[in-house]
């Protein structure tokens, strides 16, 4: 029986874009996508909100363009939580089990994970996100739900993600005065794998990175749950600044350029497409200047891979298991020659992350681009709260620990 009532919706705040994707419940557990509304972003630079008007602005109309073609009105969102300055940590702690006959209760869960979240944060920081391992009971690991089981030593291990504080609430500020309130707030990365990843890459291990216009975001996966964060102060937009730098051009026509003939691998233009003109019109002048592709090239290329070598080096230098390849998603992923540069530089198999077809329906055909993972996977994480809540009617206590997990394993009963 589904659920008519239930209306997702996915709000990405981007530094270029802001996506607003609504969907409803459908056979099969998957979701339709029902309504889509993009709008450019202003106000916003590196994921932190600079001018808060602006962003209003550019979150109205997103959300307007999605009202208008599902047909519906919302006022809930499940919103991005992005900036260059979140961190995360791996921490574990240990409680001795307290629960009668040494069974594990919902209260030994919730202290074992309290004690390894409990950490000196610097002033005006907050914890905004605790993704759970494992757990390990009498020195037998792997453990995903623990609770029932038997032990008399419980040990969480759990990955810890933190930010300052201003960022988030200059953002829900925001959202609030655009009319919306929010339902959740999810990692950026985090939501991006739940749309691009599968079980596999999460199991064997993955690298998921997010590359926006100006802040790229990298998780890595292994073993069913999130191993590792970071998040890095560059993206797409370098790639414009470089050739409106070197074609001495506009930054709106850079980005056209771009989009129009760019390439970050050489080793993939025939000789006839390098020798190729195309036409510019450098800032202050009327007569515009010819220059091969092949110039393009060697002002983007470089700079692809520099970017992709930082992301690379956090990869290898946290021992990340990557059997499953790399998963590029976010706007800046769709430069021509992206997966190639970054398969060599990762050594790793790479592919761009879409919309996943087994979790989506609906309008999929307009969304299937690495840009709208971020959205898609926040409205499906919005889509599989709401499908829990109203199965349960509200929220048991003992479905707390196993809830955490099936957030990011897709296991959804």
């Amino acid at each position: 029986m589904i659920n008519r009532e239930i209306h997702a919706v996915g709000l990405d705040i981007g530094t270029s874009k802001v996506r607003c994707l609504i969907g409803e419940p459908s056979e099969g557990g998957k979701m339709n996508i029902v309504g889509i509304g993009q709008a450019e972003s202003r106000g916003l630079r590196r994921g932190i909100v600079t001018t808060t008007d602006s962003v209003v602005e550019s979150v109205r109309k997103a959300v307007e363009e999605a009202e208008r073609v599902s047909g519906l009105e919302i006022q809930m969102a499940t919103v991005n939580l992005s900036g260059e300055h979140l961190r995360g940590e791996n921490k574990s702690g240990v409680v001795a089990v307290a629960g009668a006959g040494r069974e594990i209760s919902n209260e030994d869960v919730d202290r074992a994970v309290e004690s390894a979240s409990a950490m000196q944060l610097p002033a005006g920081w907050e914890i905004v996100d605790r993704l759970p391992q494992e757990f390990i009971i009498d020195g037998q690991d792997g453990i995903i739900e623990p609770i029932g089981m038997r032990g008399a030593r419980l040990e969480s291990r759990i990955h810890v993600v933190s930010s300052p504080s201003a960022g988030k609430q200059n953002i829900v500020k925001a959202i609030h005065r655009a009319g919306l309130e929010i339902e959740n707030m999810m990692l950026e990365p985090l939501a991006a794998a739940q749309s691009a990843l599968s079980d596999d890459d999460r199991e064997y291990g993955c690298a998921l990175v997010n590359i926006g216009a100006e802040v790229t975001s990298l998780m890595i996966f292994g073993r069913g749950a999130v191993q590792h964060t970071a998040v890095f102060p560059f993206g797409g937009l370098h790639l414009t600044k470089d050739i409106a730098h070197g074609l001495r051009v506009s930054i709106p026509e850079a980005t056209n350029i771009k989009h129009s003939y760019g390439c970050v691998a050489g080793f993939l233009m025939s000789e006839e497409e390098r020798q190729s003109i195309i036409e510019i019109t450098p800032v202050g002048r009327q007569e515009k200047r010819q220059l091969s592709k092949e110039i393009l090239c060697d002002i983007m290329q470089p700079r692809a891979v520099e970017l992709l070598q930082h992301i690379a080096h956090e990869v290898f230098s946290n021992r990340g298991q990557i059997s499953s390849g790399v998963v590029l998603t976010g706007g800046g992923a769709l430069s021509r020659g992206m997966v190639e540069i970054a398969e060599q530089v990762f050594d790793a198999p790479t592919r761009l992350g879409f919309l996943e077809q087994k979790h989506f329906g609906g309008l999929l055909d307009e969304v299937q681009s690495p840009e709208w993972a971020v959205a898609g996977g926040l409205a499906l994480a919005s889509l599989r709260t709401q499908i829990r809540e109203h199965s349960t009617g509200g929220k048991s206590p003992t479905r707390k620990v196993a809830e955490w997990f099936e957030n990011f394993r897709g296991k959804f009963r």
